[in-house]
């Protein structure tokens, strides 16, 4: 298959966030291989991929940790750069198998990079995400302020991102954009493809859309005497379609520098439980009934970026709106009531 530019490795492409990013990689004209296990997503999200790019995608189907697998799959094409998505993500799970989530996410990773060594691939986008922070010390977030993550699954992104940079030091040649997500919600505008939780959902949003849709009766809202305007969390909530673009500019970026940096991705706006309710109704005209409970466990009062960086160095910014995120993430929800099953 003919590529007006170079392959490029997704692991975990299957996935919420790497499903839509493989849409703005086929959109950008790279040619793709998508390695995944779907132990948390589903082979129809590629199909739709497909169906939206009007492109196909090379699939090696099988875990990170094989060797022989990592081999395939960078022979598949000949691959220029590597975007690793592909990790266990929940992080209340991660308190309660931690053996799981290290050797999944850091051994993992580990596995990954040698594989590019073997290929000789020297540019590599890594899915981080704004837990590394831990409690804020002061907002907006910016890049050089302390981490401190406060679970398993924080702490991986966090040893990910210090053996990149490590390995950055050894390597000269070596560029690694690490990418700290916020929160990012809402789904392809062709509702295609969009977040499909296993069982009970990790983030806020599918929550909300799942009792729009009558699937849950009520929305829990964990706390309402935080520190914050409404005195419900803030969190900054970034469209997945941004959040795709994000990384298509990542590549550019790791294409034209060398060397480790950590970017941010967000919008640079807090928004509040309430304030993204409120959006929800407004943008789709269902209600979402809710109740006010306790706080939950290791909960922080407010999260956003400092996004300035990304505007810099990448060109990037988060376009989208809240009410955006919401009419989009409502039509996947409604087209695909059970998700992808």
């Amino acid at each position: 298959m003919n590529s007006r530019l170079p392959a490029i490795l997704v692991t975990g492409g299957a996935g919420y966030v790497g499903s839509h990013t493989l849409v703005e990689l086929l959109a950008a004209g790279y040619d793709v291989v998508c390695v995944d296990n779907f132990s948390n997503s589903s082979p129809e999200a590629l199909r739709r991929v497909e169906r939206i790019a009007g492109r196909a995608v090379r699939r090696v189907d099988g875990d990170i940790r094989d060797r022989s697998l990592l081999d395939l799959a960078f022979a598949a094409a000949p691959i220029e750069a590597v975007i690793h998505f592909a990790a266990l993500k929940a992080v209340g799970e991660s308190v309660l198998r931690p053996l799981d989530y290290y050797d999944n996410n850091v051994g993992g990773t580990i596995c990954l990079l040698h594989a590019c060594r073997r290929a000789g691939v020297k540019r590599f986008v890594f899915s981080s995400s704004a837990t590394v922070y831990g409690i804020p010390q002061k907002l907006p977030l910016t890049e050089d302020m302390p981490l401190a993550p406060l679970n398993p699954y924080g702490a991986t992104k966090l040893v990910n991102e210090l053996l990149l940079r490590d390995l950055c030091a050894s390597d000269p040649a070596m560029s690694v954009a690490s990418l700290r997500y916020f929160n990012p919600i809402g789904a392809h505008p062709s509702g295609l493809i969009g977040e499909d939780p296993r069982d009970i959902p990790n983030n806020l949003f599918p929550f909300i859309t799942q009792v729009a849709i009558g699937k849950r009766e009520r929305l829990s809202v964990f706390g309402s005497d935080w520190p914050t305007r409404d005195g419900t969390g803030v969190r900054d909530y970034i469209h997945v379609v941004d959040l795709a673009l994000g990384h298509v500019t990542a590549l550019r970026y790791c294409a034209r520098s060398t060397g480790f940096v950590p970017i941010n991705l967000g919008t640079g706006r807090g928004t509040s439980v309430l304030e993204l309710v409120k959006a929800f109704e407004e943008a789709t005209a269902r209600p979402v009934p809710y109740q006010i409970v306790g706080r939950r466990s290791g909960d922080i009062a407010e999260c956003y970026a400092d996004a300035g960086l990304a505007l810099r160095l990448l060109q990037w910014r988060a376009t989208r709106d809240v009410k955006e995120m919401c009419a989009d993430g409502w039509r996947w929800q409604q087209g695909n009531p059970s998700g992808y099953s």
